[in-house]
């Protein structure tokens, strides 16, 4: 039996950060969803081909490998840029949902964070988070994360983008981004990181004493 743990979230809400600090804790695998369609992207872009062609798209969905995705590499912008019109195929979503759920499935546990987890990937997780903030506050927090790593950005610019890429999300056909109804609400707009995974901590304790 594999234990799952499903973060879901908006652009820059904190999940990823959250995700790796749960993994990391609990000793489970740690699966960022949203690499896997960059990955797709990428190998896409490397070969040439265009960004619309379905059938190729879906050739590079089942054949990257999963353990070698390079987050250093997939967070370039362009990538993330293509990643959106990549993710718009149903047919190459339903590719990686099924491989996320192979990796999901895997023991001891995994911690997998998207936009869709606990309502599409995993809907019998045993743990549901959904993790939020203002958009002003993820946009400070993007504006200053790249400064910090030698950047130059705009939070105006930002800021515009987050809205953008939430209206997007929100309101796609296939998966919108929404809680599961049955997930834990953690907005992280006045909670530093190590609050946000005490809260969490407690919640995941709960369910592994509830299955043990």
């Amino acid at each position: 039996m594999s234990f799952t743990i499903a973060i879901d979230g908006p652009a820059a809400s904190g999940k990823g950060t959250l995700a790796r600090r749960i993994a990391a804790h609990y000793g489970f695998r740690h699966l960022d969803t949203g690499l896997t369609y960059r990955a797709v992207a990428k190998a896409l872009m490397d070969a040439g081909q265009p960004l619309d062609d379905e059938a190729a798209a879906i050739e590079a969905a089942q054949r990257f490998d999963i353990a070698d995705m390079r987050r250093d590499v997939l967070a370039d912008h362009t990538i993330g840029e293509a990643a959106s019109k990549v993710a718009v195929m149903t047919a190459v979503r339903r590719v990686l949902v099924q491989r996320q759920r192979v990796f999901a499935a895997r023991p001891p546990g995994a911690v997998l964070d998207g936009r869709d987890i606990g309502t599409v990937v995993c809907p019998d997780a045993p743990v549901k988070l959904y993790v939020t903030a203002s958009a002003q506050v993820r946009a400070r927090r993007r504006f200053h994360e790249i400064l910090g790593n030698g950047g130059e950005a705009e939070e105006a610019v930002i800021l515009a983008d987050i809205e953008k890429r939430d209206e997007r999300d929100m309101n796609r056909a296939d998966s919108p981004l929404k809680p599961a109804e049955d997930a834990h609400l953690l907005d992280t707009s006045e909670m530093t990181i190590e609050a946000a995974f005490q809260a969490a901590r407690t919640i995941i304790d709960a369910r592994l004493n509830e299955s043990s």
